[in-house]
């Protein structure tokens, strides 16, 4: 369970910590988040479950006094020890198991080790939590409903007002969680999807993917999807959407190719593939760069598309790119790339763009191991397909020292073997003193 951030209303915490225990009290005060009265505790005590309503509630402020010192989670069951100091029991009862007799805030020794039940407490943390519950209900409830009018809604209302219906929709389920279920219950999947035509407004198309793209999608709501007219569209809003929809379109089309073989290869358009290389170049948003790489993967999986991807210049493009990518974005692109390598437009283009062997050699040892891996994967297919060139390129850019340093490192001995190949393959060409110049290693590497 994720750890509880303390209330910062300073204030209230004080009050507690000032005994102020007794609970109509403090709920009137406003000291328990009340406000407006004490809680019908007779009908929370026999519906509401505290554990329950903590795990739901785990994202809210909870007072401090609530919180026990050792887990920093909310108490169910406090209990306070000889030196005034509270702790969940189970925590407490398992730091005397381990021999200790001290208290754990204050590390006093214990004169007395028996523990007492603080029920007032308990009755303040299970109303405080029964109220923030109970709120919580009414407002899922009323999201529920409203959710409910909107799809009715949308099966009367055309032009600006559906637009404003559909953007309501989206902006609560993207805020609502609980609501999607509704969506899907009520039949608002199928009914959303069939706002996508030949006909449809980017205005509400841009809406309708982003609603889709919160929600879980059956197998039959794919297949709807994927018929070329809808796709057609995505990837048109793809190429002149906002950046946010633009991101929605690739996170959806990606949900609807994977495992979805079929129709891969008709998804896969010279426009999808154009509009993902302009998302993964756009640098401010790395939301988008990564959602971008993700598609291109799964697109790239079908060997009949990699010809097309490398004949829209994505392997300069690609290459451009890896200076500047964190990790994850890395390995995508080098995965790219490897899968683009085992063509022979792809060897090619590898070969052509200057910046191949350079941006390459610079990752190893300073990248993940799936990196490196890759890259060693590209540096070889490459040097083996045009070796008196490239191997030359790739000693200028630094290669021997880079492969020398993976051998005598400790990291997979498949790396090690691939790095060891490859420095014999660079050296095929040369007597053994001019390989040793040409790489410019120090007299200690030598």
């Amino acid at each position: 369970m994720p750890m509880y951030q303390p209330s910062t209303r300073r204030e209230a915490d004080m009050k507690l910590d000032s005994q102020v225990l007794d609970l109509e009290t403090a709920v009137k005060d406003g000291i328990l988040g009340g406000g407006c009265g004490v809680i019908s505790t007779g009908f929370a005590s026999q519906k509401l479950d505290l554990k329950i309503m903590i795990e739901e509630l785990e994202s809210i402020d909870v007072p401090t006094v609530f919180i026990c010192p050792i887990s920093l989670e909310p108490m169910q069951d406090p209990v306070t020890l000889c030196t005034g100091q509270t702790y969940e029991r189970s925590n407490i009862l398992k730091w005397f198991s381990l021999g200790r007799c001290t208290c754990p805030t204050t590390m006093q020794e214990l004169w007395d080790d028996s523990v007492t039940p603080n029920k007032t407490l308990q009755q303040l943390i299970f109303s405080w939590f029964s109220h923030k519950y109970l709120a919580m209900k009414k407002r899922s409830e009323d999201v529920q409903g409203r959710v409910k009018e909107i799809l009715e809604n949308l099966k009367k209302v055309k032009g600006q007002a559906r637009v404003q219906a559909l953007k309501e929709l989206r902006q609560v389920v993207q805020t609502h969680g609980t609501v999607k279920k509704t969506v899907v219950e009520n039949g608002g999947v199928a009914l959303i999807s069939s706002l996508l035509g030949p006909f449809t407004t980017h205005a509400v198309g841009s809406e309708v993917i982003g609603v889709l793209v919160n929600l879980n999608l059956d197998s039959n709501s794919k297949s709807d999807l994927l018929q070329p007219a809808k796709i057609s569209l995505m990837v048109d809003i793809l190429n002149e959407g906002s950046i946010e929809t633009k991101i929605n379109c690739t996170k959806l089309i990606r949900v609807l190719m994977e495992g979805n073989d079929f129709a891969s290869e008709n998804v896969a358009s010279l426009s999808l593939l154009v509009g993902l290389l302009r998302l993964v170049k756009d640098k401010k948003h790395q939301n988008g760069v990564l959602a971008g790489l993700s598609l291109l993967k799964v697109i790239c999986s079908h060997e009949s598309i990699r010809n097309s991807f490398v004949n829209v210049g994505a392997v300069p493009q690609l290459v451009e790119l890896m200076p500047e990518l964190n990790n994850e974005c890395l390995e995508l692109v080098l995965y790219l790339l490897e899968l683009l390598s085992n063509i022979p437009e792809g060897r090619l283009a590898l070969k052509d763009c200057p910046n191949t062997i350079p941006n390459v050699v610079k990752l190893l040892m300073k990248a993940s191991e799936s990196c490196m891996q890759f890259a060693l994967s590209i540096l070889w297919t490459i040097c083996k397909f045009a070796p008196e060139e490239c191997a030359s390129l790739a000693l200028d850019a630094g290669l021997a020292a880079k492969l020398l340093l993976v051998i005598q490192s400790g990291c997979n001995p498949v790396l090690k073997q691939r790095s060891a190949e490859l420095l014999k393959l660079c050296s095929l060409n040369y007597t053994a003193t001019i390989f040793i110049s040409k790489c410019n290693l120090t007299r200690t590497i030598q």
